[in-house]
């Protein structure tokens, strides 16, 4: 079933104005583009050659918490040096820029939901490479009912500071340079570029439901999970991709973070009914016959005595295929 698209949502600030305008579009693709880029910490590719299709795990904690040896949940997917976007939990603008992403160089951003740790800095991530002076075309954004309202919200929040910088640094408003689209739908197709074809499957994370999307390359496919309890849907979804990008629970760990938390049983119903047990992850990779499993957003995520062995031995008991315990920064290719 294809899903259904609002209208695209584009603000328009005339100058030192304080409204904002929803102005209804057709959804535009941005013309290609390539990327100076890091393939990761130990290396760099040149801008002008760069070719193939590679995960960049930009944050791989699951969860708002912040704090810990990693970042809150964010992704970049870079197909011959043009970068998507996936999530934008708190600071994923400073891990882009640590992971060498020119953000001039950015196509599109898709958030799988609305829960703060996967949309938190959406606003930010614009508005920092706007003020950088890298967002100088339009770029497109994806995601659930909620959004546009949400970067309405943020440019009438920061008014102050853009009319601002519009009027003395001559900037141009960068509500007119971001074209919002929600989207909505069991499966379907979100985007096709020219460079890659998204689709989208609605995933259950109650109480709301979760994004995960596909990205078809000529190089292969990458999916990219989101926050989803166990669904064999999604195992047909990723059915043969090259990389499987899943959210990780470790079930011995629910306990400790519920004490942490000071919560009680209705958080950790939600902990339990919403996300995906290492164990379930590596059934969802066998079903999918996907070439390589990445483990990410790792909740708990910030707790030292979780080993990357226990999460690795967690998900092998029912996937005995490459599992790669994701890391802040990893650069991971399509083979």
């Amino acid at each position: 079933m294809k899903p259904q698209f609002h209208p695209p949502v584009l603000g328009r600030r005339a100058l030192l104005r304080t409204s904002l305008v929803g102005a209804a579009g057709a959804m535009l693709a941005l013309p290609g583009a390539r990327l100076l880029a890091q393939t990761g910490p130990a290396g760099t590719t040149d801008s002008a050659s760069e070719k193939g299709a590679r995960l960049v795990l930009l944050g791989t904690k699951g969860g708002p918490r912040v704090g810990g040896k990693r970042s809150n949940p964010a992704n970049a997917i870079v197909v011959d040096g043009n970068v998507y976007i996936i999530d934008c939990g708190m600071g994923v603008t400073a891990q882009a820029f640590k992971a060498g992403l020119d953000m001039a160089k950015m196509r599109a951003i898709f958030i799988s939901h609305m829960h703060s740790d996967h949309e938190l800095e959406f606003g930010n991530l614009i508005y920092n490479t706007w003020v950088a002076g890298d967002l100088r075309t339009r770029i497109d954004a994806y995601g659930p009912k909620g959004l546009a309202d949400m970067a309405r919200n943020y440019w009438a929040t920061h008014s102050s500071d853009i009319h601002t910088r519009i009027a003395d640094e001559g900037r141009k408003d960068p509500a007119t340079l971001l074209a919002v689209h929600e989207f909505e739908g069991k499966e379907g197709l979100v985007m096709d570029d020219g460079v890659v074809r998204v689709t989208a499957l609605t995933t259950p994370h109650p109480p709301l439901r979760d994004l995960a999307y596909r990205f078809d390359t000529p190089y292969g496919s990458i999916v990219i999970s989101g926050d989803t309890a166990y669904n064999p849907e999604l195992a047909k979804f990723a059915r043969d991709c090259d990389i499987l990008a899943h959210e990780t629970l470790y079930l011995p760990g629910v306990e400790a973070l519920v004490e942490r938390a000071h919560q009680g049983d209705a958080f950790r119903n939600h902990i339990l009914n919403s996300h995906t047990s290492a164990q379930d992850v590596g059934k969802i990779a066998t079903q999918a016959r996907t070439k390589k499993l990445v483990l990410t957003h790792f909740v708990p995520g910030d707790m030292d005595w979780i080993t990357d062995q226990m999460w690795r031995a967690a998900a092998a008991e029912n996937f005995s295929g490459e599992i790669v315990v994701g890391r802040d920064l990893q650069s991971i290719a399509i083979a």
